[in-house]
């Protein structure tokens, strides 16, 4: 069952999104995924991240907040049957799918600094427990490939700019976020057909994440061996060993 959001307007219509890509924004203004033409509802108002079974809801600054269940969140892992509220907008997600919410190894989040760019654990509780669930997704469906190239393989970044240049990083985790929180972040992800990159959130100007020069989109994006990749004005090499 691929994981939707339902939608119910005043008049009692119900309308349906499946989640087909990685990140869906809503938002009053048109150039959202779902577009809610309400002022109750903010210009980007918030964000669904879907990787595999699992999704994850996060508000991107809106007016008027986001709610699940009547709960005020910022970052939120997505349940079958909760209920989002945005404005005067109600909306059902729907994935009888997906996981259970077990404890895993915390992801690690790159923050890139005057520092450098050490790996840290993220702060904010909420995205840990979303990013926990959907790295084991990732981990799950590795597990089940085993027959797969990719398991056989180490990624890598080694840092191009920034105080730590020339530092590689081991990604050693299925789902690794990268970035700075409240400027841009993305994740690279491990899966057996081999690692891709996703757009996570852009902070207030929309920041994508750039490859070989390029803006990826807001779908996952494939990497290659000595992938430049530029996140949060850090570049980076992305290569396997």
């Amino acid at each position: 069952m691929v994981a939707k959001l339902v939608m119910t307007s005043n008049s009692g219509e119900h309308e349906e999104i499946p989640l087909t890509n990685e990140t869906t924004t809503i938002g009053r203004k048109p150039s959202n995924d779902i577009h809610i033409d309400n002022l109750s509802v903010s210009g980007r108002h918030a964000q669904v991240i879907t990787i595999l079974e699992d999704s994850f809801l996060e508000d991107l600054g809106s007016t008027n907040g986001t709610y699940v269940n009547g709960k005020l969140i910022k970052k939120h892992a997505l349940e079958h049957g909760d209920k989002i509220t945005l404005g005067k907008y109600q909306i059902t997600y729907e994935n009888s799918e997906s996981g259970s919410g077990q404890d895993f190894e915390q992801t690690m989040i790159i923050r890139p600094g005057e520092a450098g760019m050490p790996e840290q654990a993220t702060d904010n509780k909420e995205i840990d427990k979303s990013v926990q669930k959907i790295s084991a997704a990732i981990a799950s469906e590795v597990a089940s490939n085993q027959d797969s190239a990719t398991i056989e393989k180490v990624a890598c970044l080694q840092l191009l700019s920034g105080a730590n240049a020339g530092k590689e990083l081991i990604l050693k985790k299925a789902l690794t976020t990268i970035g700075q929180p409240g400027v841009q972040v993305a994740a690279i992800t491990r899966r057996p057909q081999g690692f891709f990159l996703i757009h996570v959130d852009g902070g207030p100007n929309n920041n994508v994440p750039k490859v070989a020069g390029s803006d990826i989109g807001s779908s996952a994006h494939q990497l290659n061996n000595h992938d430049i990749l530029e996140v949060a004005g850090v570049k980076m090499e992305f290569y396997t060993k």
